[in-house]
């Protein structure tokens, strides 16, 4: 074979990966819209309001018959959300890496998570159990949803590549959740202008993220290429039992499941932080509903640069050096934040900018590491783990969060409480070889991780 055709093929091959990296980069934009708009900014609000018009003199729905504050119904329906999706997940993880798959499983979920939101057009009146139905679908949905789309990364992008493939997915889903909220929160307070009902605005904010969602989920779709593995053809099911051999599996890569340990430690701290900051804002800073809104708008569009930034960051440093650095400006976020005055929005969105500027490429360079510790053939079986660890072990952060303020009466008290998230996962991050981690994983060594 001429040195020209090696050539050609070379180049062939470059412009075939980088046209499936595009394609990979359309899914974030597409999914990413449903836990801005959705789950971030509207559905709680909205849903709770539906489940108090249905509640009794004494503040109660009975969903199955079981007395539930009207309050308190949003947040049982998350946690559903995130058991049923423990349950799941392992079995889509397990059918992709036996059937080599992944791209009709991932419609599957895609596709069944946009309908769930559009259905949330549908969610008036006193059909609280209807938005929890669709809620759980939904949430499921994109958390296996994932799983499947993060383990396309180490096949669409060399080791020397995954940093800055990752960290452009989530600057896409970082910039769609920005235009689509834009759009939103126009119409939402604008609503008498376009002759619509406040309800009825929210509730075409809800099923326009299902319609974007369904609708750019189609790129990817088009782009990505399932490829056999060693074990297609195989029975698919028995995802638990998949599950116990992955874990298994990692022992016997005890530096795999030390980062994965590190990662679940101070992921909780991350999500516990987006989740409780605007109680922190509206509860104890006594800000506006429209001032959290604005700041969830600035964390959005500021964590597209700080994403690309830490992409960058790390082919320098290398992606482990990176993720420590943000661990440290988390810390001292959560400190500042401590101090800020009551009352004052500017400081409040100053620390919007502080979180959103470590936000994306704290997770995205978190994903690009974890894709060099996983042994070939075994993408899905081990981002399923990875993907459990985010989101099912998300509850810690809210545990010490809630009793910090039941024990203190302070909500300053129970935000500082969450460093001790950053600081543990420091150390534990730190300790991990992860040059020898690649190694032992049975992967090719990056000049710079």
């Amino acid at each position: 074979m001429g040195t020209e055709t090696v050539r050609a093929q070379a180049t062939d091959e470059v412009t075939e990966r980088r046209r499936e990296q595009r394609g990979w980069y359309f899914y974030d934009w597409a999914c990413s819209v449903y836990s801005t708009s959705v789950l971030t900014v509207f559905l709680g609000p909205y849903l709770t309001s539906v489940a108090k018009h249905a509640a009794d003199a004494d503040g109660f729905v009975h969903p199955l018959g079981i007395p539930v504050r009207a309050g308190s119904f949003f947040a049982y329906a998350v946690s559903a959300s995130v058991i049923v999706s423990i349950f799941v997940m392992p079995m889509a993880g397990a059918a992709a890496d036996r059937t080599g798959r992944k791209k009709p499983l991932l419609a599957l979920c895609a596709y069944l998570g946009a309908t769930a939101t559009t259905g949330m057009f549908f969610l008036d009146g006193d059909r609280y159990l209807l938005g929890g139905l669709l809620l759980i679908v939904a949430n499921a949905s994109v958390a296996v949803s994932m799983v499947l789309y993060n383990s396309y990364l180490p096949q669409i992008a060399p080791p020397e590549e995954r940093d800055a493939v990752s960290s452009r997915g989530w600057a896409f889903g970082y910039a769609a959740g920005s235009l689509m909220l834009v759009v939103n929160l126009v119409l939402y307070s604008a609503h008498d202008s376009f002759g619509v009902s406040e309800s009825t605005a929210v509730r075409i904010c809800l099923a326009s993220a299902g319609v974007w969602w369904g609708a750019f989920t189609l790129v990817p779709l088009k782009r990505l290429r399932d490829r056999p593995t060693a074990s297609a053809g195989q029975a698919s099911g028995h995802g638990w039992r998949q599950l116990s051999a992955t874990v298994r599996d990692m022992r016997g890569k005890p530096l795999t499941l030390a980062f994965l340990f590190a990662y679940l430690v101070y992921n909780d701290g991350i999500q516990t932080v987006i989740s409780q900051a605007s109680v922190y804002g509206s509860e104890e800073l006594g800000l506006s509903q429209s001032t959290l809104i604005v700041a969830v708008l600035l964390v959005q569009v500021l964590a597209v640069g700080g994403a690309l930034g830490m992409g960058r960051l790390a082919r320098t440093y290398g992606a482990k050096r990176t993720i420590l650095g943000s661990l440290v400006a988390w810390t001292v976020t959560l400190g500042a934040g401590y101090f800020l005055p009551a009352g004052a929005p500017v400081w409040f969105f100053v620390l919007a900018a502080g979180i959103g500027l470590v936000l994306g490429g704290s997770q995205a360079l978190s994903r690009s590491l974890f894709s060099h510790l996983v042994p070939s053939g075994k993408e899905a079986e081990y981002f399923s783990a990875y993907e459990m660890s985010d989101r099912g072990m998300s509850w810690l952060g809210p545990l010490l969060f809630g009793l910090t303020y039941q024990l203190t009466g302070s909500y300053r008290d129970a935000i500082i409480s969450l460093v001790a998230f950053f600081v543990i996962g420091f150390v534990l991050l730190a300790r991990v070889p992860v040059r020898q981690a690649v190694h032992d994983a049975g992967n090719p060594v990056p000049d710079r991780i």
